[in-house]
């Protein structure tokens, strides 16, 4: 009769440390740098500013649209004035009208 005999190995005592040894590592560099992870959030932060940055200049630029077309109602400014600003601004004059031609002024 044959009996055989099994050297214990140690082998068996790591298995379980090793696997979760490796779900920790895979958990925490998600915990990190997942989708949802720690530095997700800083970018997000980070992100969060510069568009609140760029709404305040939206807002004074919208604000700035808003004096500008304050400026074209009624009793502000004569409908002559408002016809020669749209006509220099669209570079357009009726047939009948004389148009004198000026360089370019920057301030104007």
């Amino acid at each position: 009769m044959w009996t055989r005999q099994y050297k214990k190995r140690n082998g068996g005592k790591f298995i379980v440390p090793v696997l979760a040894a490796l779900f920790l590592t895979y958990f925490g560099f998600h915990a990190f740098h997942g989708e949802f992870g720690i530095y997700s959030k800083y970018r997000l932060e980070t992100r969060t500013v510069e568009m609140l940055a760029r709404l305040e200049d939206k807002r004074a630029e919208r604000l700035e649209l808003e004096r500008r077309v304050q400026l074209l109602h009624n009793g502000t400014l004569e409908r002559d004035m408002l016809d020669e600003q749209a006509r220099r601004a669209l570079n357009l004059s009726a047939p009948d009208e004389l148009t004198i031609m000026r360089p370019f002024d920057v301030n104007n």
